[in-house]
Parts: C-alpha cells; sequence; structure tokens
C-alpha cells in the first residue's frame, strides 16, 4: 500500500539561477534554485524535475499542488510521505548535492 502525503511540502524558488540545485532550509519551506526562467511553466518543470531527481523518483510522481505563478510552492510526491520528501530534500541540500 503506498503512502500518500497529507500535506505537501513547501518549497521557495528561485528561477533563472546558474545551476538548478537545493539549498536548503528557508523559513518553513525548502529552498530551491533551477536554471529555468519563470515563464510558460518552464521553472515548474525544472522545480518538479529537481525533486524527483534528488528524491530519486520518476518525475511523473511529483506534483504541484499550488504556486504554479508563485515563487512559493507547496508539492507532493506520490508514494512518499511529506515529511520524508522534506528530509531527503534538506539532507541533499547539507551534503551539497548539485541537482540537475
Amino acid at each position: 500500500m503506498a503512502v500518500r502525503s497529507e500535506v505537501g511540502v513547501r518549497l521557495r524558488v528561485v528561477p533563472n539561477a546558474r545551476r538548478s540545485e537545493v539549498i536548503g532550509v528557508h523559513g518553513e519551506a525548502v529552498k530551491v534554485k533551477v536554471a529555468s526562467p519563470a515563464l510558460e511553466g518552464k521553472a515548474n518543470e525544472a522545480v518538479l524535475a529537481l525533486v524527483a531527481e534528488t528524491i530519486g523518483v520518476p518525475v511523473r510522481m511529483v506534483q504541484l499542488l499550488s504556486g504554479a505563478k508563485a515563487r512559493d510552492k507547496v508539492i507532493c510526491v506520490e508514494g512518499v510521505a511529506a515529511l520524508e520528501v522534506r528530509r531527503r530534500l534538506v539532507a541533499a541540500a547539507e551534503g551539497g548535492c548539485e541537482g540537475i
């Protein structure tokens, strides 16, 4: 039986960065940078791809719940609890993972 995220994970997104990476904790959110611009959903796609790669799941399992046109977003990952997603993202930032 798959674990469903009751609550999503909050992200603070910085588009147009030099490279895509998880930075660390920013208040209650996890801060991420993506190289894609905030145009036509490209940054959103990059965020979903970065999260998927960082936590080791296919991108189709990552969904944007809110914040499609904002820097503050909420995502969930099918089959992975929100606390586990957050833990993996923060661990990647602390470990210096570069992302995509």
